[in-house]
């Protein structure tokens, strides 16, 4: 497993190098997708607040991102998101679920996350650092005007304080409501 944070992206950058940016595993001529992603991996600046993890180093088209807020209502908290990369990138945006149960407006309990670029605004000059940014931002700026859990969105948007505790409350790992949150502090 590969583990790419922001100490180390100019260890990985010089490894791709090295490997050569052409072939795919197995030696195949690399796809136009996979070119792509290896460029935006190789570009990357990541924020000091997220890691990105490479269950199969061999495959960068599947990845997992870890965010760990140091501000705002999610402080201290730790969400992992999985991106799968498909063949039609980047005229097609990656397919990224949060993985880490989490009350939050703009993610569902299923983990679909709410994120224009995602969606809608996703335009092929895009990369994975700009999700990877957007992604953070949600969880400085929880957005309730485009909310998949609407229930959080209103709690939000009527009662911050509440909204306050809930998060808290779903971070030490406890009942929102009826719904059972994992602990996912650091």
């Amino acid at each position: 497993m590969r583990r790419t944070g922001s100490n180390n992206i100019t260890q990985k950058k010089d490894e791709e190098s090295a490997g050569g940016n052409r072939t795919g595993a197995g030696g195949k001529k690399a796809s136009a997708a996979q070119l792509r992603i290896q460029k935006d991996i190789n570009e990357l600046n990541l924020p000091k607040t997220c890691e990105i993890v490479f269950p199969d180093q061999d495959d960068l088209l599947n990845f997992k991102l870890i965010i760990s807020p140091d501000e705002g209502f999610y402080k201290g908290g730790k969400f992992v998101f999985s991106f799968k990369v498909g063949q039609g990138y980047p005229h097609d945006p990656p397919k990224v679920k949060c993985e880490t149960m989490v009350y939050h407006p703009n993610i569902d309990l299923e983990g679909n996350v709410c994120l224009n670029i995602l969606r809608e605004d996703w335009k092929p000059v895009l990369t994975v650092n700009s999700i990877i940014y957007g992604l953070q931002y949600l969880f400085l700026e929880p957005n309730p005007e485009d909310p998949l859990n609407k229930e959080a969105a209103e709690v939000l948007q009527t009662n911050r304080r509440l909204f306050e505790q809930n998060v808290q409350r779903s971070l030490r790992g406890g009942y929102v409501g009826a719904t059972y949150f994992e602990r996912c502090l650091k």
